[in-house]
């Protein structure tokens, strides 16, 4: 019988912190594993500071929980764009050895995030499904397409229980921390706020597709209720903006006009990709529910206070 509790490896960043809060909330137990895990004010939460590679620590936390959420990235594309071992070092080595120790646990549900935004590269066309075939332009993107691979061949070998692979697009929302090179919307609204002026790689016209984080939460607490669905799936809202489109949306959520300097284009950023998520959407009855202005005005909303 699979233990009750949920691990969620990286529960103190932008989604982990999310995920952990969302998830206190379900009576479960939930088990944060972070290398700055402190003391956590949520009911129900046990905090182990500790890497994912930690096997020690591991042995004593995975005994407690069925399903194991693995939303630890050191890395963003910019990070690694000019130093690619950072992706085997930091990402998918730690990731392999756990892996190894996973199997030492018998029905473990494995919830990996991805990355749709970078997986797939500047596809043909969009909205793009999941069997559109890998194209990364970032060593960020081709770790995770190298993770996925080790995924895959772990479950075909005989891996205990399930995995079930995210791609999200572009995630946004109250709780995301500012980090410079990463998150275009939380960069605008700190540009905002600092008034300051803003560079955008390219004209401006690079169409993304937004996630509100409280939607990619929603599925995973269904993921985590349900059945082990094991597979790839797509996990976005399923609508295009370019930059300079958010750009007027903010402007009117704000209030303000933004200073933008307009820099060259980068060769590792993706030109257009949006996520068809009819798969997910047919597989948990689920839809987005949060639009990209009400997004906004919610994220800047948390950030004036």
């Amino acid at each position: 019988m699979r233990p009750d509790g949920i691990l969620i490896i990286g529960g103190t960043g932008f989604l982990g912190t999310a995920l952990r809060q969302r998830l206190s909330r379900s009576g479960r137990p939930v088990h944060v594993l972070a290398r700055h895990a402190d003391q956590s004010a949520e009911k129900n939460v046990s905090m182990h500071r500790g890497s994912i590679d930690d096997a020690s620590l591991l042995r004593k936390i995975l005994p407690l929980c069925g399903t194991v959420i693995h939303a630890a990235s050191t890395t963003t594309p910019g990070t690694s764009a000019q130093q690619p071992s950072m992706e085997a070092m930091q990402n998918i080595l730690p990731t392999l050895r756990f892996l190894e120790l996973l199997r030492e646990f018998e029905v473990r549900h494995l919830i990996f995030f991805s990355s749709g935004g970078t997986f797939y590269g500047t596809p043909a066309s969009t909205p793009v499904s999941e069997s559109q075939p890998f194209s990364p332009q970032s060593y960020y993107g081709a770790g995770k397409v190298a993770i996925e691979a080790f995924l895959q061949a772990y479950q075909s070998q005989g891996g205990n229980g399930g995995v079930t692979i995210l791609r999200p697009s572009n995630v946004y929302g109250i709780g995301q921390p500012y980090r410079p090179g990463f998150g275009i919307i939380r960069t605008m609204l700190e540009h905002v706020k600092r008034g300051s002026t803003l560079e955008i790689w390219g004209d401006g016209e690079n169409t993304r597709d937004f996630i509100y984080v409280d939607d990619l939460v929603e599925v995973c607490v269904k993921l985590t209720q349900g059945q082990t669905q094991s597979g790839s799936y797509n996990l976005g809202y399923g609508r295009g903006h370019t930059i300079n489109q958010v750009l007027r949306a903010i402007e009117s959520v704000c209030r303000v006009e933004l200073k933008v300097n307009y820099m060259p284009a980068r060769q590792l950023d993706v030109k257009a990709i949006v996520l068809d998520t009819g798969r997910l959407e047919q597989l948990l009855s689920w839809k987005p529910q949060i639009q990209l202005e009400q997004g906004l005005e919610l994220t800047w909303n948390w950030l004036k206070q």
